[in-house]
């Protein structure tokens, strides 16, 4: 079954993560995976554009089928594996649409995150205001709110949409542990570091931990003063 996908992947990457927390949770361990680099340019390679035109990671083969997209592919291993591993999306009416919520609020998430992380890396030099930059770290300060104040709503021990991990914390999950390794106070926002820790003990993020993380990574502290 696993030995028929095919995952192309980079350390770090919270949209790889998604995938590879997925295939963890609905027990698909023994997939094809290969580790590639950004920096070298890896995701441009011919392996990858056979796969995937857009030259993105992750990109994600299983058997003849291809879903490249993150969220897609998380939603396809969760259909065609209903009957196996954790079931992701809930039953309950309400929790299944707060689950759908929050999944889709994660864009709106990572993109705040990566603009106030990766501005270096996006926008040439030339171009870099740090009037610019520091829009982007107060945006992403109100979001951080926003969420905090979503966990609080529900309680200590809860995952993002109730008491059972669904696919909004395999989405979601991602983003937050790259703001704690960023260097994000646990004491400053103290609901999303409860999850974090939540989180973290899960097998399947254990499983698909990045592997650079922390030693080769730089930047720990660029969030330590939000």
């Amino acid at each position: 079954m696993a030995q028929d996908m095919t995952l192309l992947w980079c350390s770090g990457s919270p949209p790889c993560w998604r995938v590879m927390i997925a295939l963890e949770e609905k027990k698909l361990q023994g997939y094809n995976s290969k580790l590639l680099s950004f920096e070298k340019m890896e995701h441009k390679s011919q392996q990858v554009l056979d796969i995937n035109p857009r030259g993105q990671l992750p990109s994600f083969k299983h058997g003849n089928i291809v879903v490249n997209e993150s969220y897609a592919a998380c939603f396809y291993l969760e259909s065609q594996f209903k009957s196996q591993g954790t079931k992701l999306i809930p039953d309950g009416t309400e929790e299944q649409a707060l689950m759908y919520q929050r999944m889709f609020e994660g864009l709106t998430f990572y993109d705040k995150l990566s603009a106030a992380i990766f501005y270096d890396y996006y926008v040439p030099e030339g171009e870099r205001l740090e009037s610019a930059l520091k829009r982007n770290k107060e945006a992403l300060v109100t979001e951080l709110k926003l969420w905090e104040g979503y966990l609080e709503k529900l309680g200590s021990g809860s995952y993002l949409a109730g008491k059972s991990l669904t696919l909004a914390d395999v989405i979601v999950f991602p983003t937050v542990a790259t703001l704690f390794i960023f260097g994000l106070s646990a004491e400053r926002y103290p609901k999303l570091g409860e999850y974090y820790a939540l989180m973290k003990e899960r097998p399947s993020v254990k499983a698909s931990w990045p592997p650079h993380w922390p030693e080769n990574l730089m930047g720990q502290d660029t969030l330590k003063d939000m």
